[in-house]
């Protein structure tokens, strides 16, 4: 069996297209994600009602389940909706949820409520990004992080992780460099266990890949640790700046594409980050916003 979905804005976005042939059987898809929870079979029995036998005979193809225990099984699994998909059709039924571009008009309530987000988060950064990582939406405080990118890795694909870690991108003015390069590569590597999409691969392999923009990896340079998470140390035309941020993404969603969105906003860790945002002028900015037009524009 072969299946073609296509996810992204006409090309854009990490892997386009996704081709998936000879979907694994049922019984080893449970039994995987099953392992990646850590659960026993008699634990997942507990929590969904079937008996630890039953689950037993699943795994090993003895038994066959119906439309309605692969759906339990995969909500007491926390299985995301792309992968319920293929349980489902690994199952021999068809897929519950639909993936919409995110730019149809079929999810334009969806966007009106991220551009909200976006809109009363400035002038601090805010990004929109799908399930790669690769950049959908932003505000005016983002464009101003990226107004020194080279204008090469904000058009066409444009992914976070290039643009922080590539040598033209933000990393020489990373005063953390190998914190932020580490952060990303575990959240490829997060997403590589879920989804293992060549894209995703590739992209390791390609960050690991950047020449160093140091004589060290960067790491960190003596400032305070943050308290509370991770920072982003910037060196701007504004002096430096230093921020961490928080996710937000959809409650109980049932789109593929709104499932995987996420919203990454940017919060100063100090007064002079907060100052510096609060006083930039918010006027289209170069290489960043040329990005947007191209995006708009498709």
């Amino acid at each position: 069996m072969t299946s073609e979905v296509m996810a992204g804005r006409r090309g854009r976005g990490y892997g386009c297209a996704v081709t998936v042939q000879t979907l694994p059987a049922f019984g080893g898809l449970l039994r995987q994600w099953r392992e990646r929870r850590r659960l026993s079979q008699f634990e997942l029995s507990v929590q969904t009602g079937v008996s630890a036998r039953h689950l037993s005979r699943i795994e090993t193809g003895r038994a066959e389940p119906s439309r309605a225990m692969v759906l339990r099984l995969a909500e007491a699994l926390d299985v995301p909706l792309r992968e319920r998909n293929a349980l489902l059709v690994a199952a021999g039924f068809a897929p519950a949820w639909a993936e919409t571009e995110y730019w149809d008009e079929r999810l334009a309530v969806a966007r009106e409520a991220v551009g909200w987000i976006l809109e009363h988060h400035d002038p601090l950064p805010a990004v929109v990004v799908d399930r790669f990582g690769n950049l959908l939406d932003f505000n005016g405080g983002a464009a101003l992080l990226m107004e020194d990118v080279d204008p090469g890795l904000l058009s066409g694909r444009v992914n976070l992780a290039r643009v922080a870690l590539h040598p033209k991108g933000l990393a020489p003015r990373l005063r953390n460099f190998g914190e932020v390069r580490r952060y990303f590569l575990d959240r490829l590597r997060a997403q590589l266990a879920v989804d293992d999409h060549p894209a995703v691969v590739e992209l390791i392999e390609e960050v690991r890949g950047y020449e160093a923009v140091g004589a060290d990896d960067g790491g960190w340079d003596g400032s305070s640790p943050s308290p509370i998470a991770l920072p982003l140390r910037v060196r701007s035309r504004r002096g430096d700046l230093s921020m961490f941020t928080t996710i937000a993404t959809f409650g109980a969603p049932r789109d593929i594409t709104v499932s995987e969105l996420a919203v990454e906003l940017f919060f100063p860790l100090d007064d002079a980050t907060r100052a510096a945002f609060a006083a930039a002028e918010m006027e289209p900015i170069g290489a960043a916003e040329a990005a947007r037009a191209t995006r708009e524009g498709d």
